[in-house]
């Protein structure tokens, strides 16, 4: 039997380009003499679609999506996810199911057992939980068909690096008596650099322990702020990994089964660099929000910091330098070094920026804030003027030319609170919000990997906001190699301050730290989306409430 992976970037609620993507897919097949191929979970629709699930028109157009592919595998079968109405009048409306067409028609539907709540997942809000537990037979094989978290009972997670059962039932379990020959995952299991060791092992785990392949299908593409890296791979019934398809682009590749129960002589594991895999999540990130939404151009303030000057050059990887503005604001407290820096990096991408002093400017602001101000002594909120002063142009020019302001924060900053409402924290996305400064570094030096696009100076000097004389970050913050440990500890591993400062941390450190995440909540809950990296971004997969005192 032959069988294809379609690893293809659907887009949320456009059926009309996702079904010609899948049918595409399902002709280039069949002119192969591919017997099955198969697509993500959901793909029909793309996933996450949400509250989307709750209208009846959006899950009309899902079945006649279905049936207009079930008419197009004809001598071929396809496995295609879509949502389906559950017509028990107890439970909820839908089930997340796998669709098995073939023969112009829908010969067999399995549902989603196991429905995650966990980080960005809340899948129990929609759909009901399968019960029934059985094999589809087809070419004379045996198919456990399964989605996603089915084959994930069992998880390693970062804070105990152990197997933790999740739920109370396991579907491998339930289909094992039945023999399968192969096990059929299909995923939208969005990118995380902290977990991507995680979701191989389990792929690798559950070919090992029930001695049968697994073909493994993930979406790739970005929806918003999540992140889909792709990475599909088939693994032998041994849990040797047979074939990997490519992260971060689309993908499309056959296999004979009896090749794949074969020895294999190479392993496909080698892992490549983080960073490159977070500069490639990240510039896919933002090219497909931009051409999901149907945006053209995009804006940011360019200081001469790290900050603005990676996500500069993560704006024209993704968008190219003719769709790309910066704009240069200094006042009198930005050093000649930081403009020529921004100016250098600009000239070196070969984009077009403006430079305009904001001093003018902020004096009048404050002349005008005097008489109201009194003899208060200057302090946080003339330094918050300026960055605020800042957005306003930048606003401006998006309103004027249509640009996308791109927000530069960084997460450790995020995480503190260290930025302005409705200054810096300004933008309609987010491209370094779940970065850590640490992380920025070195994305930065992945950036000049082969020749200096970054300027030396940039990445050299101590960073700062430059709102105040002589000002550095680490006047009102721990060092970046200190604090992005804490913070990593806190918020990705959920460690408590004693546990922390059991590891080696300064106590009033760690406990300043914490009080500063925790106090600065009301800010992250008004910020950009930001692109998710890892296990525990800032936004939908991280809920705290915003007056709790804890």
């Amino acid at each position: 039997m032959k069988i294809a992976l379609a690893q293809l970037n659907y887009h949320i609620g456009d059926f009309k380009n996702n079904v010609t993507a899948i049918r595409e897919a399902i002709l280039k097949a069949i002119r192969a003499d591919v017997d099955l191929v198969v697509f993500s979970e959901l793909s029909i629709c793309g996933y996450p679609p949400l509250d989307l699930l709750e209208q009846k028109v959006f899950i009309n157009q899902c079945k006649k999506s279905l049936d207009e592919l079930a008419g197009v595998c004809n001598g071929i079968a396809a496995i295609v996810g879509s949502p389906t109405i559950n017509p028990n009048p107890s439970g909820k409306n839908l089930y997340n199911s796998a669709y098995f067409l073939s023969n112009g028609k829908v010969l067999d539907v399995i549902h989603k057992t196991l429905l995650p709540t966990y980080d960005i997942f809340d899948e129990y809000r929609y759909f009901e939980s399968n019960t029934e537990f059985r094999i589809i037979h087809y070419k004379g094989k045996k198919i456990a068909l399964t989605i996603c978290e089915d084959l994930w009972d069992e998880q390693p997670f970062d804070n105990e690096f152990e197997k933790t059962r999740l739920y109370t039932i396991s579907p491998m379990e339930m289909l094992k008596p039945h023999q399968p020959d192969l096990i059929i995952n299909i995923a939208a299991s969005p990118f995380s650099y902290t977990r991507e060791w995680a979701k191989k092992e389990i792929i690798v785990s559950k070919a090992r322990k029930y001695a049968v392949p697994v073909f493994y299908v993930n979406q790739v593409g970005a929806q918003t702020e999540l992140i889909f890296e792709g990475g599909s791979m088939v693994v032998n019934q041994k849990g040797e990994i047979h074939d990997l398809l490519h992260h971060f682009k689309e993908d499309f590749r056959i296999y004979d089964f009896g090749d794949v129960m074969e020895e294999i002589s190479s392993n496909h594991s080698a892992s490549a660099d983080i960073y490159k895999r977070i500069n490639d999540a990240l510039v896919m990130g933002l090219r497909d929000y931009f051409l999901k939404m149907k945006f053209q151009t995009a804006i940011l303030g360019l200081s001469g910091g790290i900050d603005s000057a990676v996500s500069l050059v993560l704006a024209v990887h993704a968008l190219g330098n003719k769709n790309v503005y910066a704009l240069l604001l200094p006042s009198k407290f930005s050093t000649e070094h930081s403009v020529t820096d921004a100016k250098t990096l600009a000239d070196n991408l070969n984009v077009q920026y403006e430079i305009i002093s904001i001093q003018s400017i902020v004096e009048n602001f404050n002349d005008s804030l005097r008489v109201y101000f009194r003899d208060y002594p200057p302090d946080i909120t003339e330094e918050n003027i300026q960055a605020r002063i800042r957005a306003i142009f930048l606003m401006a020019f998006s309103n004027k030319f249509g640009h996308i302001l791109l927000n530069t924060s960084n997460k450790s900053e995020a995480a503190v609170g260290y930025g302005t409402l409705y200054g810096d924290m300004c933008g309609g996305l987010s491209l370094l919000g779940d970065v850590y400064k640490t992380d920025v570094y070195k994305l930065a030096e992945y950036i000049n990997r082969d020749k200096e696009i970054i300027p030396r100076n940039t990445i050299k000097k101590p960073p700062s906001a430059e709102l105040r004389p002589n000002q550095k970050d680490t006047d009102s913050l721990p060092d970046y190699e200190i604090l992005d440990k804490i913070l990593y500890y806190f918020i990705e591993l959920q460690l408590s301050s004693e546990e922390i400062i059991a590891k080696g941390f300064d106590g009033n450190t760690v406990e300043r730290v914490i009080f500063m995440v925790n106090t600065n909540e009301y800010k992250r809950y008004q910020a950009p989306p930001i692109l998710r990296i890892s296990s525990k971004a800032f936004g939908a997969g991280r809920r705290i409430p915003l007056v709790a005192k804890y």
